[in-house]
């Protein structure tokens, strides 16, 4: 038996405890997934891992939202305006025209560090 049917003949079981709750909903947070499939993978009803989301005061993450982006080329095929990385209120990183990949990714390593993205 591993973690997972653990899990799921914890979640199945008649009466949570607070305990019991919080443990089922730091695997949730763990797994990435959405709630309702979470519960469905548990076989659980999701209005009652809603119910006690509530009461311990967990709320589902907000989905990240993608929007469409559009590239203008110059006539020589460069691009001459800096890429704007816009990672909510907290946080917009402008890259140069000639900014190295290599740096980017050294950037981007060390603000997940500090805050997922």
């Amino acid at each position: 038996m591993d973690k997972t049917d653990d899990l799921k003949i914890g979640a199945r079981r008649s009466y949570w405890n607070e305990a019991k709750a919080r443990g089922i909903f730091e695997a949730w947070q763990q797994s990435g997934e959405t709630l309702a499939a979470f519960a469905r993978r548990l076989g659980v009803n999701r209005k009652r891992l809603q119910r006690w989301a509530s009461r311990l005061g967990v709320r589902e993450p907000k989905a990240i939202r993608f929007h469409p982006v559009q590239v203008r080329e110059r006539a020589s095929g460069l691009l001459a305006a800096a890429i704007e990385i816009d990672l909510g209120a907290k946080c917009c990183i402008r890259v140069p025209p000639g900014f190295g990949a290599e740096d980017l990714r050294r950037v981007l390593a060390v603000l997940n560090e500090v805050t997922p993205c």
